[in-house]
């Protein structure tokens, strides 16, 4: 295996990665932007405030993105697959 065919493959994984975490990661972001926002215009400064919405938030996200993220990582181990049994090229 030629260095270009292994920094497609690591190119890919990375771009799998992104695809995968970047949901989840977005929705944790807006909803922790907005505690903040509501926090700092209530002046509630509970630590805890900030958990709870975040957790039910990332868990809603997990269950409504869970089949693309799935979709993505089976299409990414079948085309690693493939390159394997075709002897990497």
């Amino acid at each position: 295996m030629e260095a270009p065919e292994v920094l497609e493959i690591g190119q890919s994984a990375l771009w799998t990665m992104l695809k995968i975490g970047a949901p989840v990661m977005v929705v944790a972001l807006a909803v922790g932007l907005v505690i903040s926002l509501v926090q700092a215009l209530t002046q509630i400064q509970e630590m805890t405030l900030t958990f709870v919405p975040k957790i039910v938030a990332i868990v809603a996200a997990l269950v409504l993105f869970l089949p693309f993220m799935l979709s993505s990582l089976t299409g990414y181990t079948q085309s690693l697959f493939e390159r394997i049994a075709s002897g990497g090229g």
